[in-house]
């Protein structure tokens, strides 16, 4: 039999397409709301997805086929980006990081932000003096 026209493939591209349905750009950034005082909030998720199948042909039944498949789909809300002014923040909705290592990565874009604002101020003190 042609794998294209197993059940199994048939159920893999099933699950496939369902999730295809449930997940798209705008599950992991939601649509922007803007305040009444122009703060815009725009809903960042974290979406993650496996699927996974199985099946086997009944040699004694000729043409049997036993199988399944199937899907998750996990959407865990982890916060808003703020911006106010043209100045963009993010507000994390999640409790703090459990291990060093994930500490440490939350911490990487404001060390950024705190490095560009060294950068910028020794920028400032070249072209004043």
């Amino acid at each position: 039999m042609d794998q294209a026209q197993t059940p199994m493939a048939e159920f893999l591209q099933t699950s496939m397409a369902k999730i295809k349905e449930m997940v798209d750009v705008n599950t992991i950034v939601g649509d922007p709301v803007t305040t009444p005082d122009g703060v815009t909030l725009v809903p960042v998720s974290r979406v993650s997805f496996g699927f996974g199948g199985g099946g086997g042909d009944l040699v004694k039944q000729r043409s049997g086929f036993a199988g399944g498949s199937g899907a998750a789909v996990r959407i865990e809300p982890i916060g808003f980006l703020v911006i106010r002014n043209g100045i963009v923040n993010m507000l994390n909705i999640q409790p703090p990081a459990a291990n060093t290592f994930d500490r440490i990565v939350d911490l990487i874009p404001q060390l950024m932000d705190k490095a560009e604002q060294l950068r910028d101020k020794k920028a400032d003190a070249a072209a004043e003096g």
